[in-house]
C-alpha cells in the first residue's frame, strides 16, 4: 500500500472539522447588553442581529427581568452551498435584577435594526423632587415645650 499524505491531509480535517461542529453545537447565542441609567428610567439594550420580534419573549416576576428569544438558522438550499457558518445560533435567556424604583407595569419594549431597547421607567416616588422648605411661624421650635 502506497503513501498518500493527501488522503491523510483530508483525514485530518475531517477531523477538525468534526470536532468544530461539536464545539459551535455546544455554544448557543448569548446576545450582548448594555444598561444605563436616563433621568427618568433604565434602558436595557441586547444586540439580537437576525432575530424577529416574534422570537423575543421578555417577562417580569419578582423583581427579575427575564429577556428570551431564539435565533434561528435559516438554510439557503436555493443559494448555494455553505462554506463556513461563523455566527451562533440557537436559544438564549438573559436575566437581570431589578432595583425597586422600576414601575414593572410600565415596560416598554422595542426591536429595531437587530436591537432591542427595553424602557423600564422608574416609579414616581423614586424620582428626585424638589421639596419646599415654607417660612414658619416663628412660634413653634422642634424640641421646645409649649
Amino acid at each position: 500500500m502506497r503513501f498518500d499524505p493527501f488522503s491523510e491531509l483530508s483525514r485530518l480535517q475531517d477531523d477538525m472539522s468534526r470536532a468544530f461542529t461539536r464545539e459551535r453545537a455546544q455554544r448557543s447565542f448569548q446576545p450582548t447588553v448594555d444598561i444605563f441609567e436616563e433621568k427618568d428610567a433604565i434602558v436595557v439594550s441586547a444586540e439580537l442581529p437576525g432575530v424577529r420580534s416574534e422570537d423575543v419573549s421578555i417577562t417580569v416576576e419578582n423583581d427579575l427581568l427575564t429577556i428570551s428569544g431564539e435565533r434561528k438558522f435559516e438554510r439557503r438550499e436555493d443559494k448555494g452551498e455553505w462554506h463556513r457558518v461563523e455566527s451562533t445560533y440557537g436559544t438564549f435567556t438573559r436575566s437581570f435584577a431589578l432595583p425597586k424604583t422600576v414601575a414593572a407595569d410600565a415596560i416598554e419594549a422595542n426591536l429595531d435594526s437587530g436591537v432591542l431597547t427595553v424602557r423600564l421607567p422608574k416609579r414616581q416616588e423614586a424620582k428626585p423632587r424638589k421639596i419646599e422648605v415654607k417660612p414658619g411661624s416663628g412660634s413653634k421650635q422642634i424640641g421646645a415645650k409649649a
